[in-house]
């Protein structure tokens, strides 16, 4: 008998879970890119995904994942040369600043570790310490870690300092899940891709700019022909929208998960996002009683609405995963970035995606299956997990 047959949940952190009317609009024969329904749907398109970022702003669309994303944010507001200052609080924070020294862009890193958030006071003494960075990288929500950054402060910071770098912000995870206000919370840049909480399958990514980044870019000595922004903002042919052939498919599914966002609101999801995080935050209360299982951020302030990373005893995490996977039909995210001296492989991390197209059921359901993968695999945890997160959900549903 196998007991995961039956439709299966991708409870990582991106790819998220699509929904219905996304695929069934993707799932159709392909379009004229020359003129006509699609050209309609792109214009359509680039203003919706303004209003999701809470932006006046510009925004470029490219090919590519989150990966492809911080490179061309890079390509368009630096040269080969110049200084950045990366604050990382994870994974990711590090992979965006290896592309950058991969670039020729000299890169200094204050590593926060992996279950912390930026200290202001540090990154103020690096930031007094140079005035000639070009940029701040920093990440809303480091994926690896689950870990959320304010980033008002640091703008905060760069103003009272007179600094001139841009502050340069990584929403690849947190874009329609944790609140986020570009314009007034003051990124100059801002980077996202279409596979987490826009609930589109990967394959397209975002640039989101200010008139000052803009302005800025005219200025460098090159910009790479393909991640050049300025012909994808104010296109006088389709084409150039991205640089060649659209991703005709991934337009249809995006253009009906933003009217999905929008049609509930954004502060809507918003709020969505911080109940049904709050209902596994308040399960992890009760299972860490007394158990084993740790959350890897400690203050509920500094986490992520959108990811959760957890701690057990090496190897039990990769044990706790494997065992869903093969016995319910849950997949949970692996321990990535999270590697120590005495765990080289992270097997005692996993990570459990709440983003994007997610409701009560299917987090009550993560949250009970997953305590039944602790029972089977022998982790020890405290009880009242599922009561817990159940009054949480009963709490803010409606009468």
């Amino acid at each position: 008998m196998n007991l995961s047959n039956g439709v299966e949940y991708l409870a990582i952190p991106g790819p998220s879970v699509i929904p219905e009317k996304v695929l069934q609009a993707m799932h159709r024969s392909s379009p004229n890119i020359y003129e006509g329904e699609l050209i309609d749907i792109t214009d359509k398109i680039v203003p919706k995904l303004c209003q999701v970022a809470k932006t006046d702003g510009n925004v470029a669309m490219y090919i590519s994942n989150g990966h492809g994303a911080w490179e061309a944010a890079l390509s368009n507001t630096t040269n080969r040369g110049d200084k950045v200052l990366v604050a990382a609080t994870g994974r990711f924070g590090h992979g965006w600043a290896e592309i950058a020294q991969k670039n020729g862009v000299k890169t200094e890193v204050l590593d926060f570790g992996t279950n912390s958030t930026i200290d202001l006071n540090l990154l103020e003494t690096a930031l007094k310490k140079d005035g000639n960075y070009k940029a701040v990288l920093i990440t809303h929500v480091d994926t690896s870690t689950s870990v959320k950054n304010e980033i008002a402060p640091v703008r905060a910071l760069l103003d009272d300092l007179n600094h001139d770098a841009l502050l340069l912000v990584d929403c690849i995870a947190s874009l329609a899940c944790d609140e986020f206000h570009m314009d007034s919370w003051g990124a100059d840049v801002m980077v996202a891709a279409c596979q987490k909480g826009l609930m589109v399958p990967p394959g397209v990514s975002f640039v989101f700019f200010n008139q000052k980044a803009k302005d800025l870019q005219s200025s460098l000595k090159l910009v790479s022909s393909y991640w050049d922004w300025a012909p994808r903002i104010n296109p006088d042919y389709y084409y150039k929208y991205f640089g060649g052939t659209a991703p005709t498919h991934h337009l249809y599914g995006l253009n009906v998960a933003l009217d999905m966002i929008l049609k509930e609101g954004i502060e809507a999801v918003w709020r969505r996002h911080e109940v049904l995080a709050s209902a596994i935050w308040a399960a992890i209360e009760s299972w860490e009683k007394g158990g084993e299982l740790k959350a890897n951020i400690q203050d509920k302030k500094l986490r992520s609405a959108a990811v959760t990373s957890l701690h057990v005893q090496t190897p039990k995490g990769t044990h706790i995963r494997k065992w869903l996977q093969e016995n319910t039909g849950l997949t949970i995210g692996i321990g990535l970035g999270m590697a120590t001296p005495n765990d080289p492989n992270g097997d005692g991390y996993f990570r459990l995606g709440h983003m994007g197209h997610v409701n009560a059921q299917m987090i009550m359901a993560l949250i009970a299956t997953l305590e039944t993968a602790m029972i089977a695999v022998g982790v020890p945890h405290g009880n009242n997990a599922i009561n817990k997160a159940a009054s949480i959900i009963a709490k803010f549903s409606k009468p």
